[in-house]
């Protein structure tokens, strides 16, 4: 890595500014059972923890053995959102992390773009990416692709060379890397920390400690 100042925080959604992602795997484990091709929560997280909609409906077909029709998880969208209306809460320590750090930060996450936008208000977050969504809705591959990453910082108007990421998934940091930027894993989620660590990446496990990395770090 370069000595380059750090010029933008890419953040993660799920499972690091709002903990969803406990709820969703519970969610998706009734849906795959509903469709009659069940994955244990324990496969979910391995698999599809952080991954794009097109990776996690191709294990579906796959384990169903045919292809679903083109937007079939709408039918399913109504169980998220009451799991997220009664238990969604904000990433520990995170509330705190966003106030200490003086970088312009945006969100890049693989969910829907009212999606991320509710869940956000949800929690009370949305008031720190005002116009600095980014949604798989606007790339052609979602993570593990760097597609999303590359696509923030240039509307942004920031050097991907100047951004770094939060991310707490495998495929994330996947994307991290692919995009050429530090990520800073952490490891107070879901995936376990071995799947994180690799290249140009920092683990950590309390949001708090957040802005003193970053102040400390360059790209």
């Amino acid at each position: 890595m370069t000595s380059n100042p750090i010029e933008l925080v890419i953040f993660d959604c799920d499972g690091v500014l709002v903990d969803s992602e406990r709820i969703c795997v519970k969610v998706d484990a009734a849906i795959t059972a509903d469709l009659g091709c069940p994955f244990t929560e324990a496969e979910i997280i391995e698999r599809f923890v952080g991954s794009s909609a097109e990776i996690y409906t191709a294990a579906v077909e796959e384990r169903l053995g045919r292809r679903l029709e083109k937007g079939w998880q709408k039918q399913y969208e109504h169980l998220y959102r009451a799991a997220f209306d009664a238990e969604l809460t904000a990433v520990d320590g995170i509330t705190e992390a966003l106030k200490g750090i003086t970088t312009p930060v945006c969100v890049a996450s693989n969910g829907d773009r009212p999606g991320i936008g509710r869940n956000l208000e949800i929690v009370a977050l949305s008031d720190h990416f005002q116009g600095r969504i980014f949604s798989a809705d606007d790339v052609s591959r979602g993570k593990p692709a760097p597609d999303l990453f590359l696509h923030a910082a240039r509307s942004m108007g920031v050097d991907p060379g100047r951004c770094v990421v939060v991310e707490d998934s495998a495929y994330g940091v996947q994307a991290a890397r692919a995009a050429g930027m530090p990520a800073f894993g952490y490891c107070g989620g879901l995936t376990p920390a071995s799947r994180l660590e690799g290249p140009h990446t920092t683990l950590f496990n309390d949001m708090r400690e957040l802005p003193e990395l970053l102040a400390t770090a360059a790209c």
